[in-house]
């Protein structure tokens, strides 16, 4: 089912297309106000800066041969003045543009962040972790900038060219054109590397989200991994990604350079002829003065500066377009489990369901459900047993509509004497109203009170104390330091898996569902503990719709009914003595288990 893993690259992006950064544009276009206020303050500051060679001019030219020692007192505190006036300006721009880069960067995260709560389970099936919040954390930030400064940057460098070249041919036309000449080879450059730097910049952008992912997972799994010994292989394959990582950064480091190397060598070759020419000229008896030659040196170094700026500008742009198009990849992703428009809200219900020729599947053309139907009653508890892969999970996520059916529906009873296909229905209304207690126990970084007030915000303390002795898991919790206000570590890594599954059921039991599912809810629990936690359960169940699954069948022999689950629909049905008085599948299972416990 896995789309990608660690060590598969994900697929090359189509040509860049414009409509990237008009996307984009809704984000600058949130900060307008400021951008223009720092371009204006660009603006001014490269005025000020260029007019510096000017002044120079005529202090070397007029002033010094004239020794006005007033004029050249007035002269200095001017070029002081200007100086500062663009140091001031330069600063204010900086940190305006320090504000609107990060508030580009929240704004992405958000958007992103907001998209992927709503992406369908399938989407994170199909992808690790890692591949993932390289998305959200690296590429967010690499984007920001050329989003905000690159832009603002790239505007201020034409502009600086349009000014210089003004003053230049200002100064001197002749000299001008020499300075000017390497610009169309330098053009031709850019034009014909283009496609290649864009290529290996999408290559590095996936050797970095393949590293990503195998750290996230390696993490993750590093108790698994020093059971198992198998650190010298982790890190043989840790050095295997790392060193992709740093090839396609090496390729694409020396396309960037091509384009600064070009650049310079461009600028030192104006430079040279310009000197040369200027001297001749001079020499010559043309009107070419020493003041006039050393303002177009100054100049040629801040014409092709701009020029420099603007290839080194065009590399981030290139490197960060890859980085885009992943992002906005992500958020192209379909929500395929979404509200319908016109979706409504579900009202109370009472716990009635039925499934209507129910057809599901993980992967096209391989059902795992086939025109199945069932109806559950309202306070009735129901139990799901059968093979590992019959589809037992599959109905509770189906009910929950964490996945979209093939065919056929579900439709929920309402205390109102209504009912409602949950494709029709808002998922929050839906959701809201089912308990559900997964198989994967997973507790959130934080106290135990907020891990079991997780599902329902406004639970009283007094609320949450009362569903953990339900559960018994009040006991445990009070015989710690802090009792309830204990910090839990990510993952609950200072707690037994017993113990975090206690505290997730306690998470289940304080919102009151009128559904309630239980996934191998006591896989984890010691056979002690379980029977404890019976008397929370049955006190829970009563008047409750429950849907249980179990491996465990001692657990489920007080069920109303139980449904041995295979072939790809229900093979039997029945309370625990019906079965076991027919002596079918249910019986093997329950005589193979019982035999196996004794």
């Amino acid at each position: 089912m896995a789309r990608n893993k660690y060590d598969v690259d994900e697929k090359l992006e189509s040509p860049f297309s414009m409509r990237h950064l008009m996307r984009a544009g809704k984000y600058i276009g949130r900060h307008k106000h400021q951008m223009i206020f720092a371009l204006t303050m660009s603006a001014l500051a490269s005025i000020a800066s260029l007019s510096i060679p000017k002044i120079t001019e005529v202090v070397l030219d007029e002033i010094v041969p004239a020794g006005d020692v007033h004029r050249l007192t007035k002269m200095f505190a001017m070029i002081v003045g200007v100086i500062g006036l663009s140091i001031i300006f330069t600063t204010l721009r900086s940190r305006t543009m320090a504000y609107v880069s990060q508030d580009i960067i929240f704004d992405i995260r958000k958007d992103l962040f907001a998209h992927l709560q709503k992406l369908p389970f399938s989407y994170y099936d199909s992808r690790p972790v890692g591949k993932i919040l390289v998305r959200v954390i690296n590429y967010v930030n690499s984007v920001s900038d050329i989003l905000s400064n690159g832009i603002i940057n790239m505007m201020l460098e034409i502009i600086n060219i349009v000014f210089i070249t003004v003053f230049m041919f200002t100064t001197d036309v002749k000299l001008s054109l020499i300075i000017i000449a390497g610009l169309p080879f330098f053009l031709t450059m850019i034009f014909i590397i283009k496609p290649r730097q864009r290529r290996c910049w999408q290559i590095r952008s996936n050797k970095t989200s393949n590293y990503n992912a195998y750290l996230a997972e390696s993490i993750d799994g590093v108790r698994v991994s020093q059971l198992f010994t198998r650190q010298g292989e982790n890190i043989h394959i840790m050095e295997r990604l790392a060193d992709e990582c740093r090839t396609s950064w090496m390729n694409a480091i020396y396309i960037n350079n091509s384009v600064w190397l070009t650049s310079e060598l461009l600028t030192q070759i104006v430079t040279t002829f310009m000197y040369i020419a200027g001297v001749y000229w001079m020499g010559g008896g043309e009107m070419v003065s020493f003041g006039v030659i050393l303002a177009m040196g100054q100049y040629v170094g801040r014409f092709w500066q701009p020029i420099n700026n603007l290839a080194n500008i065009y590399n981030n742009f290139i490197n960060n377009i890859a980085y885009l198009e992943r992002i906005f990849e992500t958020m192209d992703e379909p929500v395929t489990v979404d509200d319908k428009p016109g979706a409504h809200t579900l009202p109370d219900i009472d716990g009635e369901v039925d499934f209507e020729d129910v057809t599901f599947a993980y992967e096209e053309d391989i059902n795992v459900l086939e025109h199945m139907d069932l109806h559950v009653k309202a306070g009735e508890s129901i139990a799901l047993v059968g093979p590992t892969g019959a589809g037992k999970s599959t109905i509770i996520n189906l009910l929950s509509r964490f996945y979209n059916l093939n065919g056929g529906r579900i439709i929920l009873h309402t205390e109102d004497g209504g009912a409602h296909d949950i494709s029709d229905v808002t998922l929050s209304s839906l959701r809201s109203q089912m308990g559900i207690m997964m198989q994967d126990s997973f507790i959130f970084n934080g106290t135990i009170m907020d891990n079991i007030r997780y599902g329902r915000l406004d639970a009283t303390d007094e609320e949450i104390r009362s569903a953990a002795k339900r559960v018994r898991a009040d006991e445990f919790i009070s015989k710690m330091p802090q009792g309830y206000n204990t910090m839990v570590k990510e993952r609950g890594g200072n707690l037994s898996q017993g113990q975090k599954q206690l505290i997730a059921f306690a998470r289940t039991l304080v919102s009151d569902p009128a559904i309630l599912i239980l996934d191998e809810a006591t896989s984890s629990i010691d056979t002690q503990t379980e029977r404890m936690l019976q008397q929370g359960i049955a006190e829970l169940l009563k008047n409750r719709t429950s849907i249980i699954v179990a491996h465990r069948l001692s657990t489920i022999k007080n069920c109303d009914r139980i449904l041995y689950i295979g072939n790809k629909g229900i093979m039997e049905m029945g309370s625990h003595d019906e079965l076991m008085a027919k002596k079918g599948l249910y019986y093997k299972l329950y005589t193979t288990q019982t035999e196996s416990a004794a």
